[in-house]
């Protein structure tokens, strides 16, 4: 029944992700292949390149947010942020499951595409298939990282549309937001904030070393804030978790945003 009712969500989830993924691992490629223009013109100045990598994945996210089919779904584009909002009951279970589904699915066929398309220049040592993975700090600083990044996001989200004046800018925020963390963030994790979007990464390249720190704690931090946030805020919950802000959904035919009786 879900998938027979929500379907056009679900694709939406695997597009979104699919392009994320994509254009993060295509400007990853551009700063840091030798061989590419952008990368010999930031040569040397790797918190620039970092600012690059960031505005083009931030500015993807936002696109995205706020598109006819971000809109649709409500662009969680994360399995962890679908984990928050199923842990504020609203969206069901079934649908939560699916929406993890298609998150996978969009960020592997991403990761496909862009070694389909950019072949020995993805795999580049420089570039290492867009791979996250913990800095010379090792993995238990890395998993720190992860963790307070997430949260950080799932906080800043959720105060966002619980506020009326930034309910629909919450996608430009996490947007901003993303961007920031690439830059400050990057060196110590590689900065994911997503599962679905490492093992996109992880499974081109058939490397999988401590992918366990981009599973376990973006998904664990997030569901700590919500868990904190049902507490700190029980009278006044979220309307819906269209990430666009509530106004978007009238576009849509039928949201997953509430748990169905």
């Amino acid at each position: 029944m879900s998938v027979k009712r929500h379907w056009p969500n679900y694709i939406a989830e695997a597009a979104g992700l699919f392009l994320f993924l994509f254009m993060a691992g295509l400007i990853t490629t551009a700063v840091n292949h030798p061989g590419w223009w952008l990368a010999r013109q930031l040569a040397g100045r790797e918190v620039l390149g970092r600012a690059v990598i960031g505005l083009v994945a931030g500015l993807t996210v936002v696109v995205i947010v706020y598109s006819p089919w971000g809109k649709r779904s409500g662009a969680h584009l994360n399995p962890a942020v679908t984990l928050a909002f199923w842990q504020l009951g609203k969206i069901r279970t079934a649908d939560a499951c699916w929406y993890l589904v298609a998150q996978v699915i969009g960020a592997l066929l991403g990761g496909q595409a862009l070694l389909a398309l950019l072949g020995s220049s993805f795999a580049h040592p420089k570039v290492d298939y867009a791979l996250t993975l913990p800095g010379p700090q090792g993995a238990a600083v890395a998993f720190g990282a992860e963790f307070i990044i997430t949260f950080g996001m799932i906080a800043v989200l959720f105060l966002a549309l619980h506020t009326k004046q930034l309910e629909n800018l919450a996608g430009w925020l996490l947007g901003g937001l993303l961007a920031i963390y690439i830059v400050v963030e990057a060196p110590y994790s590689g900065m994911s904030l997503n599962p679905a979007r490492s093992l996109g990464s992880a499974a081109v390249a058939h490397n999988f070393t401590d992918f366990w720190v981009y599973l376990v704690a973006p998904m664990l931090a997030a569901w700590l804030a919500a868990v904190l946030f049902q507490r700190l805020f029980r009278e006044s919950p979220l309307s819906d978790c269209i990430i666009a802000g509530p106004d978007s959904s009238v576009i849509t035919t039928e949201p997953p945003q509430h748990p169905v009786e």
